[in-house]
């Protein structure tokens, strides 16, 4: 077995690297006109962008159609060497066609050219040859011709393949950026793993309700109000006047600068140390953005607002505890989301919400990282009811 001369393959993989880099670089030169009119054809496209090539042209191909579909635009990829065998069925006078060949001269490519021009398709090309047989017949050319392949005897398909794969992404991601496409709609076509949980999990999914919520009353001491803090183990407490009405909300930050300031914690009522209303998030946004919230502000806990709700289940008493958001955002622990309830634990429905109701939550809050869920006490997830 011989021996590798480390040297002499490190500076080759940096001479591949800085040649495909450049073949890339290469490419910012030619976004143009005609990129702007390849971009207007596939937004104008009312049935699916049919991506089609041979050997590594087809692979890239394949990776371009699948970025195409998960990125807004419907696309799918057709062998070209199949499609003369009955896979040319696939396409419709709905559809466009991108073909993908460095040569611009794929015979089985150039095979099926009348099928598609009777189908009257547009058709747009990713080439290396702007005066090949397939650049000159489409609609619009993509030139995504190389100087050299990163290959030492210039002949695999290396810089050429990368620069081509690049260039689909530029058509993919402008194609999103002008079909408004957002990242609900991107967590859509990726339901599983983290990448769709992170993405699709709304507060609503993840709360505490009922009586898992930590709350007293304006009047408590505050020795009472550590009691009830203790007892439900999410690290806070909300405060409630006398109408139920959320007033604020008492945390261990709160508890640590009392202390500091040698507060008597049974002659001193928890409002006179509670943090006033605290910040609140929509109980229908997602998950990340409630993280983000509490990454922005150095926070905890947030409150949310279920006057959206109240139409389906009347005016909630809710505390929630999304502890799970953390493990999307840093340390996310499942919950199981519980019916919102009114004060006899009954579901209920009523009239829709009067102006304001915004802040007429029964106290509210979304609690991160608790203690019980860093346990593992919590149920298994499951969707809300609503």
């Amino acid at each position: 077995m011989s021996t590798i001369d480390k040297d002499k393959v490190q500076s080759l993989a940096r001479k591949v690297l800085t040649t495909e880099a450049q073949a890339v670089t290469a490419l910012a030169e030619r976004i143009d006109d005609q990129f702007s009119a390849a971009c207007q054809l596939c937004i104008d496209c009312r049935g699916r962008i049919v991506v089609t090539g041979m050997g590594k042209s087809g692979h890239i191909g394949n990776k371009i159609a699948s970025t195409l579909a998960s990125t807004g635009s419907p696309a799918f990829f057709v062998h070209s060497g199949e499609a003369s065998h009955g896979d040319l069925g696939m396409i419709t006078g709905e559809d466009l066609v991108l073909a993908v060949s460095n040569s611009g001269e794929t015979k089985e490519i150039i095979t099926i050219l009348p099928l598609i021009k009777r189908l009257a398709v547009p058709l747009i090309t990713l080439t290396g040859n702007p005066d090949s047989t397939l650049a000159r017949t489409a609609d619009i050319d993509l030139d995504v011709s190389v100087a050299e392949e990163a290959c030492p005897m210039n002949l695999a398909p290396t810089a050429s393949t990368t620069a081509t794969l690049a260039m689909g992404d530029a058509l993919a991601l402008a194609l999103l950026e002008s079909r408004g496409f957002t990242e609900e709609d991107f967590a859509r076509s990726h339901p599983g793993g983290t990448l769709g949980r992170r993405l699709l999990l709304h507060v609503e999914e993840l709360m505490h309700t009922g009586e898992s919520i930590p709350r007293v009353a304006i009047g408590t001491p505050l020795s009472e109000g550590l009691l009830e803090m203790s007892r439900k183990g999410l690290g806070m407490t909300a405060i409630v006047d006398k109408d139920g009405k959320l007033a604020g909300v008492f945390t261990d930050g709160d508890l640590r600068r009392s202390l500091d300031n040698a507060v008597d914690i049974h002659a001193t009522r928890i409002e006179q140390v509670m943090t006033e209303n605290g910040k609140t998030v929509r109980s229908g946004v997602l998950a990340a953005e409630a993280v983000h919230l509490l990454d922005a502000h150095k926070i905890t806990a947030l409150i949310a607002e279920f006057a959206e709700l109240q139409e389906k289940l009347g005016d909630p008493e809710v505390l929630a505890d999304p502890s799970e958001l953390k493990r999307i955002g840093k340390r996310m622990a499942a919950l199981e989301p519980v019916m919102v309830r009114d004060h006899n634990r009954q579901s209920r429905r009523c009239p829709a919400p009067l102006p304001g109701a915004r802040r007429e939550i029964r106290c509210a809050s979304t609690m991160f990282g608790s203690e019980r869920q860093s346990r593992g006490t919590s149920p298994r997830p499951r969707r809300p009811p609503w």
